[in-house]
């Protein structure tokens, strides 16, 4: 042994050479890194950032893959304030303008003729004619006249604010701030909507509900399993009768269950996921605290008067982690399958946030149509998000095998 390092340093880098040499746990871990990036930053890297995602432009309902489209950004005659750097991780920025898909655009003084497009099959649109300062400017509602003298153009905001603008400047301002080119890289829904930006937001429900869920039931299972397996006796009768109770109730039926008790929601969801994933939890602990009650160190702390707390917390507890966290990332993926059923039944998350199984409930229609991937992309995201967590497991199942050869 090298001089410095102990024996429980020692102990962790055989464990961490253990998980680095098995590939399908390392694909995992990097993949749900991915994913955790994308969480965290949410909006500040989707393609559309409006809050949810949720941006409707009928015009290009179900385009496939990789469209490409400009697009006339129409600024909304109502005040709307630019968010925060903070709100914009949060929530998403408000939709400021409707935007309007054209094939074709010219100026003439101070209108903007463009040719509107009307989606894949519906083609080419009649002319539509609009403002360059309402494009620009959100105009006050109760004065919405642009008065034209010579080659300025007067108009009031929407704040009540005058304004006065030469017409070769709000045509610069169009042609190089309102119409851009998108493009769609997984297409769009039966709505319009990004599914990239869409499918992006749905890594924050999945994880979270993985996340809180897990927690929740680790603080139930382990509380009880630990309880349970060291004093023995009729707390473990008690206790083994409500696992034996909870394990015979089918996981689906008592997810209903409870969202029937208590209502639809995000943090409904949370408690329901978590309240029905704690019995494993439980069993498999309470076996570990058994072996372990009896070891002599355990019997020692006992002579020494040590509080059973602290044999739990500091001496038992320690003991568990591995296995805790083995079950934990098996959880955690039947924590996203389960919410994916919810969603898909409805009993979920609820519209417009957007969640992996509202987006295949919206589009399983389409599977033997000519859209299949509108349900099969989220269905990927699903799989291998799954098989992320399973891949994890193994590798920390092998990783805290003391008999695996380092």
């Amino acid at each position: 042994m090298e001089q410095g390092i102990t024996t429980g340093e020692l102990e962790r880098i055989r464990m961490w050479r253990r998980f680095a040499s098995n590939t399908g746990g390392v694909f995992g871990l990097v993949y749900m890194a991915i994913l955790f990036v994308v969480a965290v930053l949410g909006y500040l890297i989707t393609p559309d950032k409006t809050r949810f995602g949720n941006n409707m432009i009928l015009q290009l309902a179900n385009e496939p893959p990789g469209t490409t489209v400009t697009l006339l950004l129409v600024r909304k005659n109502q005040p709307i304030k630019d968010p925060t750097w903070w709100e914009l991780i949060l929530f998403g920025a408000p939709d400021k303008y409707n935007e309007v898909p054209i094939v074709d655009y010219r100026f003439e003084e101070d209108k903007i003729i463009v040719v509107p497009y009307r989606g894949e099959g519906g083609g080419i649109g009649e002319e539509e004619v609009y403002n360059i300062a309402d494009v620009v400017y959100p105009l006050s509602p109760e004065f919405p006249e642009v008065f034209k003298r010579g080659d300025i153009l007067q108009f009031v905001l929407v704040d009540y604010t005058p304004m006065t603008v030469p017409i070769s400047i709000l045509q610069n301002k169009v042609a190089n701030e309102h119409i851009v080119e998108r493009t769609f890289w997984l297409g769009t829904d039966r709505m319009g909507r990004d599914i990239l930006t869409r499918l992006m937001l749905g890594t924050r429900i999945s994880l979270s509900v993985g996340f809180v869920a897990v927690l929740v039931a680790l603080l139930i299972g382990v509380t009880l399993g630990m309880i349970s397996g060291y004093f023995g006796g009729k707390i473990d009768n008690i206790i083994m009768w409500l696992i034996n109770v909870a394990w015979s109730i089918p996981t689906l039926l008592l997810v209903f269950a409870l969202m029937m008790f208590l209502g639809k929601g995000l943090f409904q969801i949370f408690l329901a996921v978590g309240l029905t994933m704690w019995v494993d939890i439980a069993r498999v602990v309470r076996g570990q605290v058994i072996q372990i009650r009896e070891m002599p160190y355990i019997e020692a702390a006992r002579v020494l008067g040590i509080n059973t707390s602290k044999i739990l917390r500091k001496h038992i507890l320690p003991n568990l982690i591995g296995t805790i966290m083995v079950i934990s990332a098996s959880n955690f993926a039947a924590a996203i399958i389960i919410e994916a059923g919810l969603s898909f039944l409805g009993l979920g998350v609820q519209p417009p946030v957007p969640s992996w199984g509202t987006m295949i409930r919206e589009h399983y229609g389409y599977i033997m149509s000519y859209n299949p991937y509108l349900a099969m992309v989220p269905g990927i995201a699903i799989m291998l998000t799954v098989l992320a967590f399973y891949q994890i497991g193994n590798a920390l199942r092998d990783a805290f095998d003391v008999k695996m050869v380092s």
